[in-house]
């Protein structure tokens, strides 16, 4: 059994709030808009890290970070990118991966907003945690967190917080 913290589109930001919500979990993935490998650093020294770069981390980032990234989790294939899209809208740079690889979970980011479904077509569960930093489209920072025991995904928990009142001043 693990249980998995789920962010995306940090922008630079992993606060007191994140960690908090964060703190309980196995490992952390993030799919995407990190901010900078010091951030990913950051991150990667308080729980282990598994991340995607996203189409606003460049240089070094796209490096040491793959763009899309397949794996298991415990008896569940997941696979990982920043731009994704949604069940009956994938972005057709990542369909042809999911319907070849077949993953249990399709992890995006991008869109800043949090989406947990399940696309039948595919047999997978969809999660995009939305916008865990204060930049973005995002009214509201979430993030998600849930266990994965051997096949299962279940106790699916969203976190939910206020921008910075000063980003949002304006």
């Amino acid at each position: 059994m693990k249980r998995i913290g789920l962010i995306s589109d940090t922008h630079g930001t992993f606060d007191d709030t994140l960690r908090g919500f964060l703190a309980d979990v196995d490992e952390i993935w993030h799919a995407g808009d990190i901010g900078s490998l010091e951030l990913a650093d950051r991150i990667a020294a308080f729980k282990p890290l598994r991340a995607v770069c996203g189409n606003t981390d460049g240089g070094t980032m796209r490096r040491v970070w793959p763009t899309v990234d397949f794996f298991r989790c415990e008896e569940a294939t997941v696979l990982m990118t920043h731009i994704g899209g949604y069940p009956r809208r994938y972005d057709p740079r990542i369909l042809q991966r999911i319907q070849s690889a077949r993953p249990a979970i399709f992890v995006a980011g991008h869109s800043h907003i949090l989406r947990v479904m399940y696309d039948p077509v595919y047999g997978l569960l969809h999660l995009n945690p939305g916008g865990a930093g204060n930049y973005g489209i995002h009214k509201v920072r979430t993030a998600l967190r849930f266990v994965v025991d051997g096949a299962d995904i279940r106790d699916m928990e969203i976190g939910e917080w206020p921008r910075s009142s000063e980003l949002l001043r304006g």
